[in-house]
């Protein structure tokens, strides 16, 4: 038996031997790995469902775990071959000479290992980059998914996520300010206008009602007195949607109760001269 294990199925000169042993070796440690990467994401979906962890550092966890597994497996693979190491120091100055022609991709590689590990940006996340508001879907090692409001998929270079200007809106541990403004005509009863934007606020299932919105009488603008209703919301991702709901119950609360919303008018003058005979 073990001649037989021993014995060489192919040989790549001097540098590396394939033999019934290596093979099986192999196998049985992709094996072995394949089931604990398996068991490690079992693990982790269990903490997912019983609130021990949240499904961005989930999936930072499975992410990682499957890197090492396959460095461990390809270190395990080469050591079972028996490749020797000149081979390593003849090929160091060539991956050398691919890594310097390869720089964005090592940069894009490296922000993305930051990524996984630090819990900056993580899966499910609202971000915004380069004016465009999106849902983070997926980290990769190269590259990053997100998902726009338009349900648009967008492949983003992880060095963008990690050393340009980002905003992360889901670190916020409270709720997100965000407002409305709106203006009504001359005469209108300012008194009953607040009344109506705060109860149209409190209506909105999505407006955080701690803290309260807020009503302020901003200006007495050119053809309107300008009000601005501010209120808090953690539902970032449809915030506009969130935003036009609100003005349609704003639209519906001001008719109902004859408050005009004004558009710009101009008065005319218009000065006749003596026609000249």
């Amino acid at each position: 038996m073990k001649e037989f294990l021993n014995s060489e199925i192919w040989e790549f000169g001097d540098n590396a031997i394939v033999t019934v042993y290596s093979v099986l070796y192999i196998l049985l440690s992709g094996v072995v790995i394949w089931f604990t990467y398996k068991w490690v994401s079992k693990l982790s979906r269990r903490a997912v469902k019983t609130g021990r962890l949240d499904t961005g550092r989930q999936f930072a966890i499975i992410r990682i775990t499957k890197y090492i597994l396959i460095v461990v497996f390809v270190t395990i693979a080469l050591v079972s071959l028996s490749v020797k190491a000149e081979v390593f120091v003849f090929l160091a100055p060539l991956l050398i000479g691919i890594g310097l022609g390869l720089q964005q991709i090592a940069n894009d590689i490296i922000s993305g290992l930051i990524l996984l590990v630090e819990p900056s940006i993580r899966v499910n996340d609202v971000v915004e980059v380069d004016n465009i508001v999106a849902r983070v879907s997926e980290i990769g090692l190269r590259t990053s998914k997100v998902e726009t409001r338009d349900g648009i998929a967008m492949i983003i270079p992880n060095h963008k996520l990690v050393s340009e200007n980002l905003i992360n809106w889901s670190s916020n541990d409270t709720a997100t300010r965000f407002s409305i403004k709106v203006g009504v005509a001359y005469g209108s009863d300012v008194k009953l206008v607040e009344k109506l934007l705060s109860e149209t606020a409190w209506k909105h299932s999505k407006v955080i009602t701690n803290p309260s919105p807020i009503i302020l009488f901003k200006d007495f603008g050119e053809s309107s007195l300008d009000f601005e209703l501010i209120f808090w919301s953690n539902q970032l991702f449809i915030i506009e949607q969130i935003k036009s709901e609100i003005r349609f119950m704003i639209d519906d609360a001001f008719r109902e109760n004859s408050i005009q919303i004004p558009f710009p008018q101009r008065d005319i003058h218009v000065k006749s001269g003596n026609s000249l005979a």
